[in-house]
């Protein structure tokens, strides 16, 4: 019997690993449910009392100091209790477990152990959040699940000012959502998917009836693709500096519009009266910025500024929105930048080229998204730090968009672009208003 049943476990465990290498590679969600779940849930179980105590999560059961005379005696407490850790519930790329802190305890030490949580139980991240008070949620992501995104998916159709741009790494789509984040900072150095995200943008948008202004200081070699939907281009500062006064202009016509209406938005307007939205895309913030110290051009940089924060301060309720791209952003630039980054509350971090500027970019509204940001690397293009309205921070990779479809989307739904009557002595196109 002990050579037959030998054999037997031994042919029971080849065809396991050649049915599981097949099954992982055909079906790679039930091999996750049916293999890798069990497994690294048992992982976390049997580890956890230890991976507690080695990081100083676990409480004693009596103060780890006395009093020996007049001299006072510190100690490693020897009997210790160990938070209690429900069994981890499958997601579709890891899984979650909740911990039970005890009475004095808070989340930050459990954030600092979040890379030794990772180690541990051999899995690609963890991330611990605190949903509530005196319960900390942990969340493993066993496999990168944007390493393999189809980022080629067509362009879907979508609410008015909202944009369906790529896939969030929860396996949702990322939306951008002007109506519930008005404003947007974008930043990325070459090559990191910056471009493509702003390709994206534009393409989601094309189909609906929003204005779509361009500033590309860089001669429009950017934008200029998509000239044939913008209701305008500017590109030079100049040509900057006067589209940015004439939107200003307009927000203040529809504020008297809204004022003599009685309404606090143009969304409280009547659909006929209501101005079409519209969303300025600044590709390269440092051009508007950057001078060469002589006076004229330090005047234009300062009016840029000025108009951009009035844009970004009064706009999202009068229906314009920015979108404000760039390599590198840092208070260098200018003192309006950080102003300017203060208003512009959504946030898009891709790879950058100096932690200056992904400090700038998320460093007040997330600091563990800083140092997620700043592992990004040059392979992974498109991939970004998104900071919304949930106050929390995600990791997504923006759909592939190439320029020769960006401008193809351009010219298709050209016959959409509509006339801006502010823009219309400076800029000729667009249909009627």
């Amino acid at each position: 019997m002990g050579p037959i049943l030998f054999t037997c476990v031994l042919a029971l465990l080849i065809w396991g690993l050649v049915f599981g290498n097949e099954l992982q590679r055909r079906r790679p969600q039930w091999h996750w449910y049916l293999v890798g779940y069990p497994v690294t849930a048992l992982r976390m179980v049997f580890t956890w009392r230890r991976v507690a105590y080695l990081n100083g999560l676990t409480v004693s059961h009596k103060p780890n100091r006395r009093l020996l005379g007049d001299l006072e005696v510190r100690g490693e407490p020897l009997r210790t209790r160990t938070p209690r850790l429900s069994f981890p519930r499958a997601t579709p790329y890891g899984l979650e477990a909740r911990v039970r802190l005890h009475a004095g305890q808070t989340p930050a030490p459990y954030l600092a152990s979040s890379d030794a949580f990772a180690h541990a139980w051999r899995v690609h991240t963890v991330r611990v959040v605190s949903p509530e008070r005196g319960v900390v949620l942990i969340k493993a992501t066993v496999h990168d699940p944007l390493e393999h995104t189809d980022r080629s998916a067509a362009p879907g159709s979508a609410a008015l000012l909202s944009a369906t741009v790529g896939t969030l790494e929860s396996g949702l789509s990322w939306g951008l959502d002007f109506r519930r984040v008005p404003h947007w900072l974008i930043v990325g150095a070459t090559q990191s998917g910056k471009s493509t995200l702003l390709a994206r943008l534009v393409t989601e948008l094309a189909p609906q009836p929003v204005a779509l202004v361009g500033i590309d200081c860089k001669g429009g070699m950017e934008l200029g693709l998509l000239e044939m939907r913008l209701s305008a281009l500017a590109t030079c500062r100049s040509e900057a500096v006067s589209v940015l006064a004439a939107l200003v202009t307009e927000m203040q016509d529809r504020m008297r519009t809204c004022r003599f209406a009685g309404a606090r938005s143009i969304w409280e307007l009547p659909e006929k009266a209501r101005p079409v939205p519209v969303v300025v895309i600044v590709d390269e913030l440092a051009e508007l910025y950057l001078t060469n110290g002589r006076k004229e051009q330090r005047a234009e940089a300062e009016e840029c500024t000025t108009y951009l924060l009035r844009l970004a301060q009064l706009g999202a309720a009068l229906g314009v929105h920015l979108v404000v791209a760039g390599q590198r952003v840092g208070s260098d630039l200018g003192p309006g930048v950080t102003a300017l980054r203060a208003q512009l509350s959504g946030r898009i971090c891709h790879r950058v080229n100096d932690s200056g500027t992904a400090e700038m970019a998320l460093g007040d509204a997330n600091k563990d998204a800083v140092v997620v940001a700043q592992s990004i690397g040059e392979t992974e293009r498109g991939v970004a730090v998104i900071v919304g309205d949930t106050g929390g921070w995600m990791r997504g990779r923006s759909h592939l968009t190439t320029p020769a479809e960006a401008r193809a989307a351009a010219a298709e739904f050209a016959r959409m672009t509509p006339r801006l009557p502010c823009l219309a002595h400076m800029f000729r196109g667009g249909v009627g208003a």
